[in-house]
């Protein structure tokens, strides 16, 4: 899944050369661990709503990294649909 996002990740922020590839995939690999290991949720790369889901997320990660901002209302509202249909988050 990560390859896939980063190529949507690099078309959202605009970027067309490889120069940030190490740094964006290792955004992308840390929500994805986060998302599964953290909330429980099982991302199947086929679904168009989980890759944009990653995507936007590490966007977010990627313009935010030196603040304090709390995630924005539309990823918050998004991320608690994938916890509630994927049956919520496991102990």
């Amino acid at each position: 899944m990560g390859t896939e996002v980063l190529q949507l990740v690099k078309a959202r922020l605009g970027i067309s050369s490889t120069v940030r590839d190490l740094y964006l995939l290792a955004i992308i690999e840390a929500v994805l661990t986060e998302l599964s290991e953290e909330q429980g949720l099982v991302l199947d790369e086929f679904n168009s709503y989980h890759l944009m889901f990653v995507a936007d997320f590490s966007t977010w990660r990627y313009q935010n990294r030196d603040s304090g901002n709390s995630m924005p209302r539309h990823l918050q509202y998004r991320l608690h649909n994938l916890i509630i249909r994927s049956g919520g988050v496991s102990s």
